[in-house]
């Protein structure tokens, strides 16, 4: 896995410097991949970012090996943040944790097991997902379910600390409170 040095700047895929609000939305869906039916959760987590100035880039692939070379892009991109949808539950073809797992450097266990927690609020099947939250790189990768639900639930998760996350990633000081 490449990772980008302290200090280097980061590239987008096409070669340009990556913004540090940039984040990229990877749906792990074989049905939408494969043109079955349109992804619905992709853009509801697009709309999310931008809605906090954060530049989002959506990609559908199918679940196993394809997620985890669309996480390695967006990390060796030097991608901020990078959000899947889809594959965490436990049917065979639910990968995404494994693809994950390869890919974090560190996870960070507190982010995933709340995310489970607020979707257990609303369906007792938050508990079947198998999502990952870690640091690849300077990326912060999060594993969301792929319902819409559990979409927003891990959203509403996030939204307290994102900003904070990337910022720590990027080798920012700790915020004193108090």
């Amino acid at each position: 896995m490449t990772h980008n040095g302290v200090g280097a700047a980061p590239e987008s895929a096409s070669g340009a410097p990556a913004s540090p609000r940039d984040a990229r939305v990877i749906v792990a869906s074989n049905r939408a991949a494969a043109g079955v039916y349109s992804d619905t959760t992709g853009p509801v987590i697009v709309a999310w970012f931008e809605a906090r100035g954060w530049a989002a880039e959506v990609e559908v692939v199918p679940d196993g090996e394809p997620v985890g070379a669309a996480l390695r892009a967006a990390v060796a991109s030097g991608t901020a943040a990078i959000v899947t949808t889809g594959g965490t539950g436990a049917s065979p073809t639910d990968r995404t944790p494994e693809q994950t797992r390869e890919v974090l450097d560190f996870e960070l266990p507190g982010v995933a097991e709340e995310i489970r927690r607020v979707g257990r609020e609303h369906t007792p099947l938050a508990v079947l997902s198998r999502g990952l939250a870690g640091v690849a790189g300077r990326s912060l990768v999060v594993n969301l379910p792929g319902s819409t639900g559990g979409v927003k639930d891990g959203l509403g998760v996030l939204d307290g600390l994102l900003e904070h996350l990337v910022d720590q990633i990027g080798g920012g000081d700790h915020v004193r409170v108090g």
